[in-house]
């Protein structure tokens, strides 16, 4: 990214809104980079194309590693793409700075995919605190509905609160499992299992056909027990193949009919807002780490704290205190 004062934000955000695919690469750079002057623009960009968002479906998709997912985005958002849709695909890793990034292969995963004109693929920015990945993100696909993306599907590459993060994000969540026995439901995730709107069992094809069919009423009698996340939808279990795209498109209706659901009963915009305020407190979190760590006059400070409380000689809440006060 070149200097703050070469960026024209109006013309940037106008390449954007007319579907520039360059435009939007470059205004998500823009929200990616740490410099201050940087990420003032970013800010003024995204407020002023906020106007032009919020009309995509959003879809978090997640799985443990083998489970398919770069197949299963490949083959799903083909299969939007002819039906008139665009798809932009984003990730979440919060691993990448240390593991240098799983989805740097995904443009090969994804080869027809990111083979298509009406297809955006991007991975998440290797700054690896989930939160600043997280946050940029959102603003990512901020950029990418008001680029004119009907779709996008945001792909957690990381395990635990990464899964949290992008449900918090996206309208519709999708965990994505493996066919096994019964026993390998004793390993169940059940924080995971909580947060899908939807079970989709893969690799439904051949001899694993029957024994994806078992999985899945497993996994159904499985959410029996637990508490939907909303009482106007109770998540299905679905089976399908990527290698085959059977399924696929009932898995897409299953999408549909969520937004119906959850829009006739206020949920959907309740969901909504709720993500707006979750947004403003995480990036307030970042906002005051970024200037802990900037502000040399305030770090030199909080490392004198730590060194006291590392020697005991100050408990944590006491610095906490301190360290709060150093903000104002």
């Amino acid at each position: 990214m070149t200097g703050s004062k070469s960026i024209d934000i109006k013309t940037l955000a106008r390449d954007l809104r007319s579907g520039s695919r360059a435009a939007l690469a470059r205004a998500i750079t823009l929200v990616e980079s740490r410099r201050g002057d940087h990420q003032a623009l970013a800010r003024e960009l995204v407020q002023m194309l906020l106007p032009d968002t919020g009309k995509a479906v959003r879809v978090g998709i997640t799985g443990s590693p083998g489970v398919g997912k770069s197949t299963t985005i490949d083959v799903l958002g083909t299969y939007l793409i002819e039906q008139g849709n665009k798809v932009a695909v984003l990730a979440v890793d919060p691993s990448s700075a240390r593991s240098g990034g799983s989805i740097l292969g995904d443009k090969t995963r994804m080869a027809r995919l990111s083979a298509s004109n009406d297809a955006f693929i991007r991975p998440s920015p290797s700054s690896g605190t989930l939160g600043g990945v997280a946050a940029k993100t959102r603003e990512a696909m901020l950029l990418c509905e008001a680029a004119g993306f009907d779709v996008v599907l945001v792909e957690t590459v990381g395990i635990g609160q990464s899964e949290t993060a992008v449900c918090d994000m996206t309208d519709f969540f999708l965990a994505l499992m493996l066919p096994g026995g019964g026993d390998e439901l004793q390993g169940i995730k059940k924080g995971l299992v909580e947060l899908a709107d939807m079970i989709a069992i893969n690799k439904a094809d051949g001899d694993n056909l029957k024994r994806a069919n078992i999985t899945a009423a497993d996994y159904r009698g499985a959410l029996h027990i637990l508490s939907p996340r909303s009482e106007h939808w109770h998540p299905p279990v679905e089976t399908y193949s990527a290698l085959t795209g059977d399924g696929i498109a009932k898995l897409w209706q299953k999408v549909l009919d969520h937004r119906k659901a959850m829009n006739a009963s206020g949920d959907f915009a309740a969901r909504r807002r709720e993500q707006q305020v979750k947004w403003m407190w995480s990036m307030l979190e970042q906002r005051m780490l970024a200037r802990l760590r900037s502000e040399a006059s305030v770090r030199t400070k909080v490392r004198k704290i730590e060194a006291e409380v590392a020697e005991g000689h100050l408990t944590p809440a006491l610095a906490a205190e301190q360290i709060l006060e150093l903000l104002q």
